[in-house]
């Protein structure tokens, strides 16, 4: 279907045209006439399904015929990086019309505040932020929801995930019970449907392949102890010089650290982009990236989730994730808008019962790829365990000195002298 068979405004007709926006993807299809009639929704959609332009797009078309300026419509998102995406997509659809709109997240300094305040009290079109700096706006006095008519959770599950579940709820207070909400969010666990119960008017429901891959994704996996993973990532790395963007996760924001120092031994171009950089940091980051003066970037689940980077040719989770949705959203990030990528993760002895659940997840079996035979060969020093932690896997320490082997004791009697020993000559 044709964005001009929606009616759309011309102006945002013509901005989608500049934009190369011709055929609408499936969640925007069958979520744009459900929200032009005014309807309240909830829509499972995955990142990298077109779900921003789904909800955003019948929205603009209705101010663009409003009269009268102010606030009109509240879009929340669980992190800066989405918040400022979706409101780069605004002004992008928005370029031939007079339609307003600002990010409001927190991290920013007193500069971007006084815009934020002065937006909030003089009433720009559309809000996009996240909840806890909106919070603290609304504690200060000076904002008025009086007049919105439109409030979006976009990513609703990643926000309750965080713990903002209390937050949207005295928000949704601050704004008026005639209107229409529209609930987006690639999963639909419990607390979700509660939310919704609680927040939404008779809602119509829309599902866009949920939990899965895109098909474009093409995923490998790998099983490796850890001493192996380095020298893995960088020999996938060599062996596929035409991978212009590449992004590497992992768990944890020290190890962010460790990855990138070991790529630039080897003469990567990479950086790393964790909650420890300031958001002026992660956005230079990010544009050279997106510019290719950066190859790799390594990330926490930061940049899971709502950055919409194209062209992206390599995802490597590092580290299996904790959840298994946290898997389908690091894979996300390749193969968008009907593109091809490869996903490749390694997993060792310890995550096996995760990538389990991950499988029973995607519904499908991974068959674990052979090591090339330089990396196979990498094995721990005696004495140490299948994950290169410095101990037997059956070892356990208290108050950092370790056990004795208590398969070995079982042998033995008291100071650990062998049984019966008082009857041997």
């Amino acid at each position: 279907m044709r964005f001009e068979e929606f009616g759309l405004d011309e102006g945002i007709l013509e901005a989608l045209g500049y934009m190369g926006f011709e055929e609408a993807t499936p969640i925007q299809e069958k979520a744009i006439p459900k929200i032009l009639e005014g309807k309240d929704l909830i829509a499972a959609a995955q990142t990298g399904t077109g779900k921003t332009a789904a909800f955003i797009l019948p929205i603009l078309h209705k101010l663009t015929g409003r009269e009268g300026r102010g606030i009109n419509t509240l879009v929340l998102a669980p992190t800066r990086e989405l918040a400022i995406q979706i409101d780069n997509q605004i002004q992008a659809f928005t370029y031939f019309t007079h339609i307003s709109s600002i990010a409001v997240y927190g991290g920013s300094g007193g500069v971007e505040f006084a815009q934020q305040k002065k937006a909030l009290t003089e009433g720009a079109d559309i809000i996009v932020a996240t909840p806890g700096k909106l919070i603290s706006h609304l504690n200060m006095g000076y904002v008025r929801f009086d007049n919105i008519q439109h409030v979006i959770l976009d990513e609703a599950d990643r926000m309750l995930d965080i713990g903002f579940y209390d937050d949207i709820i005295r928000i949704i207070k601050h704004v008026p019970r005639k209107r229409q909400t529209l609930l987006f969010s690639a999963t639909m666990p419990p607390k979700i449907r509660k939310l919704a119960g609680e927040i939404l008017h008779e809602p119509e429901f829309i599902s866009i392949a949920l939990s899965k891959p895109a098909e474009g994704v093409t995923q490998a996996v790998y099983s490796v102890h850890d001493l192996q993973k380095a020298p893995l990532l960088n020999h996938l790395i060599e062996q596929n010089p035409g991978y212009r963007r590449i992004i590497i996760f992992s768990s944890t924001k020290k190890n962010v650290s460790n990855i990138v120092r070991a790529l630039k031994r080897h003469g990567h171009q990479a950086e790393g982009i964790s909650s420890d950089l300031e958001q002026s940091e992660r956005e230079a980051v990010l544009n050279r990236f997106r510019s290719a003066q950066t190859r790799i970037v390594v990330a926490t689940d930061v940049l899971a989730r709502g950055i919409d980077i194209k062209n992206i040719d390599l995802v490597v989770n590092y580290d299996v994730p904790g959840d298994a949705e946290s898997y389908v959203h690091r894979v996300g990030r390749t193969a968008r808008a009907e593109t091809e990528g490869l996903a490749v993760t390694f997993v060792n002895r310890d995550d096996m019962y995760k990538w389990r659940r991950i499988e029973q997840l995607i519904e499908r079996k991974l068959n674990f790829l052979p090591l090339p035979e330089a990396i196979e060969a990498i094995r721990p020093p005696a004495g140490r365990s299948h994950n290169g932690k410095g101990r037997r896997p059956n070892q356990r320490h208290r108050n950092g000195r370790p056990h004795k082997d208590r398969s070995r004791n079982r042998k033995r009697g008291r100071h650990g002298k062998p049984r019966f020993a008082k009857n041997k000559k």
